[in-house]
Parts: structure tokens; C-alpha cells; sequence
């Protein structure tokens, strides 16, 4: 896992498992959105498909990779003495064209966000051709205001399999594409018990 504070808090960054990526994508493809799974009322986001993970598949078959790089996460950022990392919610983002989630913040101590499936071609922009920096589907983490040799802003273009995690009070914001496909992410929340 590599750790870098972009301008503060620390962003973790790794690989998901192909064994994760598939159980939840092999989830979301059977699942239709109901009442009782319909996780999008609960989130900020302008997204219609969100859809909370049963415990029963999160205990079962996600919590220990999370888990594991949660631990690593916080060993590199010099964090000892954990007692528990328990996963406190974990739902699954089904973004399409033109869908976008607005700058917000979780709940928990930690965060995450893991990807699922990228659109082909997700950066680009039809609308607008002459710009270097592509923002079309990317996540922004933004922390404090922008100074002379501090920014504010972090952009990251996530690529399939990207497992980013960081503390739930830093600002994020996925951007809409206007391509056709689904940008599909899960998130999670964590709470973390210490030895007294």
C-alpha cells in the first residue's frame, strides 16, 4: 500500500483482490434495486442505483481484505495499539452518464472507496476537447483552502481495482462523465476500537 498526504490527512492507495472485485460485481449483476436494499435515500450523492451489501456477504466474504488493508493503512501512518476494525456499512455506487456525487464526508473514523468497473473512455469530455486536465469520472478529495505552496484539492482518475482509503472527515467528490457505461465503486465506513 502506498500512503501519501496530498495536503494533510492521509490517503491510502492499493489493489483490491480480483476475488473482491468479482464476488460484488457477481452481486450487483443479480441483484435488482428494491426497498430493502435501496441504499441511495441514506447517501448524498445525485446517483439513482446505490445498494447497501448485506453484513452476511460483508462478514463473510469482504471484511478480511478490507480489514487487512485497513491495518496497513494505519501502520503507515504510524497508528498502533488497535484493538477492532469493525466495517460499519458498505454499499456499492452504480454511476452512470451524467450522475455525480457532490462534495461530502462519511461517518466512522475511516473510509473507503474500491473500484468496480470503469467505463472505456470515461475522462473524455465531448463537450469540450481543448483542456489538459481531464476531470470527467474522476474523485476529488479536497482538505482546507489553497495557499501559496499548499493546495487544496486532490484529483485522483481511479483505475479499476484502486482500494483508496482515508478519514471519513475528508471532503470527496466524483465527478460526472458523459459517456455511455458505469462507473461502478463501492464505499465503507469503519469504526476502530484501541487498547487502553
Amino acid at each position: 500500500m502506498k500512503t501519501f498526504r496530498a495536503f494533510g490527512p492521509t490517503i491510502g492507495k492499493t489493489k483490491l483482490s480480483k476475488k473482491i472485485i468479482t464476488i460484488l460485481n457477481n452481486h450487483i449483476d443479480k441483484s435488482q434495486l428494491s426497498k430493502k436494499n435501496d441504499y441511495s435515500s441514506k447517501l448524498a450523492s445525485q446517483i439513482k442505483n446505490e445498494i447497501k451489501i448485506p453484513k452476511a456477504i460483508v462478514n463473510k466474504s469482504l471484511s478480511k481484505e478490507l480489514i487487512k488493508n485497513i491495518k496497513n493503512y494505519l501502520n503507515k501512518s504510524d497508528v498502533k495499539k488497535i484493538k477492532e476494525i469493525k466495517i460499519i456499512n458498505l454499499w456499492v455506487v452504480r454511476q452512470l452518464k451524467n450522475e455525480y456525487n457532490p462534495i461530502h464526508y462519511h461517518e466512522g473514523q475511516l473510509s473507503g472507496v474500491g473500484y468496480l468497473r470503469i467505463p472505456k473512455d470515461m475522462n473524455q469530455n465531448k463537450l469540450v476537447k481543448n483542456k489538459k486536465f481531464k476531470t470527467n469520472g474522476t474523485i476529488d478529495f479536497i482538505n482546507g483552502q489553497t495557499n501559496f505552496l499548499s493546495k487544496s484539492i486532490y484529483n485522483l482518475n481511479p483505475k479499476l481495482g484502486d482500494l483508496l482509503i482515508f478519514p471519513n472527515y475528508l471532503m470527496h467528490t466524483a465527478y460526472p462523465f458523459n459517456v455511455d457505461g458505469e462507473r461502478r465503486s463501492f464505499s465503507f465506513n469503519a469504526k476502530i476500537l484501541f487498547k487502553k
